[in-house]
């Protein structure tokens, strides 16, 4: 009997991790040469990381996969890792804390539970983190390097601009209980933005600025001045918030870097404090962050600012399109099956390899018409070298001979 793969993983085929390499070098590449440096965390860590900072919505607490530890007649409940940014926190205040300024990066898998089984419980990301720095320069810093990392990868992006801040001050200003804000603070960042404008107000300022707030966007800091000049005064709360996301939006636009600032657009965790961005490809979202200064007081730090995103590499791989194969690929046959020959099929397959071309052995089952080259090993005498883009058939004497006629194609 078969036994299938579990509901909700995917297996990664030839053609899926050749994507997802190149996904994964092409973020290492921009982060490294920006001075980040690369970190894996365990993929089990305590539920309590989680749970006693109320670093995820309950939402996403009721998603997570969780079992005990048993270690001997007791044990801890763990969790396989649902976010990347609140282990990386953990890592930093174990590892690495006290340096002014800390750049980390990382490829990870996170898992979430999804009761049909239709949607990913497993999902990989590129992630990195700016801790230390609490500028507007380091959340543009990190912006343009997720833009650069897609636009490298050829991705049509979009960029959203939110502000936790801003919806934070707001649900201050409706008068509602601490439970209450957070309770709504939840559902917006699961994407019920709905949640914020069925609040009931009498007052007439409010009542003004929840469609400004939630159905008006703009892609200027302009429009977040005509924002201050409607409501600033009615809503003083929101002014510091504005002010941050302004000197985030005016550097932007000095960059000739478009965005859409949509505070409806505002997505992720319930450690965000200030500005939030998402990153969308062809309608898809791609990736998102944002600010998250009380993340490492939560778990235990002191008072470290820090900023971070993630990149989603499933769904980047589905807007990937499949690479061609190298145009140069060199397929080695044997005339015979004696020790001698063999040997000499390996020798030049290695030789070959060596100098950058992707050459594999003749083992009966490829197709030949995925090679730009065959190569006839023979017994005795020369090579016999076959270029199937124009039909020439050559006679090399040796290794040398044949990656010059290789080269000279180019």
């Amino acid at each position: 009997m078969r036994v299938p793969r579990c509901k909700g993983m995917r297996d990664l085929l030839p053609q899926d991790m050749a994507k997802f390499r190149r996904i994964e070098e092409v973020f290492r590449g921009c982060c490294l040469k920006g001075g980040y440096e690369e970190v894996r965390t365990p993929t089990l860590e305590y539920l309590h990381l989680f749970t006693a900072t109320g670093t995820l919505t309950p939402g996403m607490l009721g998603r997570v996969y969780s079992f005990l530890d048993w270690d001997g007649w007791s044990g801890e409940r763990v969790v396989l890792r649902p976010d990347g940014t609140i282990p990386a926190a953990r890592l930093y205040l174990e590892n690495l804390e006290g340096g002014e300024i800390t750049k980390l990066f990382y490829v990870e898998n996170t898992f979430t539970f999804e009761e049909t089984g239709e949607e990913r419980r497993e999902r990989w990301q590129c992630g990195a983190e700016l801790i230390g720095s609490s500028q507007p320069l380091a959340d543009v810093e990190l912006i343009l390097l997720a833009l650069e990392v897609l636009e490298k990868l050829g991705m049509p992006v979009e960029l959203r601009l939110s502000h936790a801040g801003l919806i934070k001050a707001l649900l201050g200003e409706l008068g509602l209980g601490s439970a209450e804000q957070t309770e709504i603070f939840d559902q917006i960042l699961e994407g019920n933005i709905k949640a914020l404008g069925e609040i009931k107000t009498e007052d007439v300022d409010l009542k003004r600025a929840l469609p400004l707030l939630l159905d008006v966007k703009g892609s200027s800091p302009g429009f977040l001045e005509n924002i201050r000049a409607l409501l600033g005064k009615a809503l003083p709360g929101l002014e510091p918030s504005l002010n941050n996301l302004t000197s985030i939006a005016e550097l932007l636009s000095a960059l000739d870097c478009p965005y859409q600032i949509d505070i409806a657009s505002g997505r992720g965790f319930e450690y965000y404090t200030g500005v939030m961005f998402q990153f969308y490809a062809l309608a898809e979202r791609v990736g998102g962050g944002g600010r998250y200064d009380d993340l490492i007081p939560l778990v235990g730090g002191g008072p470290v600012p820090a900023s971070g995103f993630a990149l989603y590499m499933d769904q980047l791989m589905d807007l990937l399109k499949r690479e061609q194969p190298s145009y140069h690929r060199i397929l080695v046959r044997p005339e015979g099956s004696d020790v001698k020959g063999l040997k000499s099929c390996f020798e030049v397959a290695r030789f070959l390899r060596e100098e950058g071309y992707l050459t594999e052995l003749d083992l009966g089952r490829k197709a030949v018409s995925d090679y730009r080259w065959l190569l006839l090993v023979p017994r005795e005498g020369p090579f016999q070298l076959f270029d199937q883009a124009t039909g020439k058939r050559s006679e090399v004497a040796s290794q040398a001979g044949i990656l010059k006629i290789v080269e000279g194609s180019r």
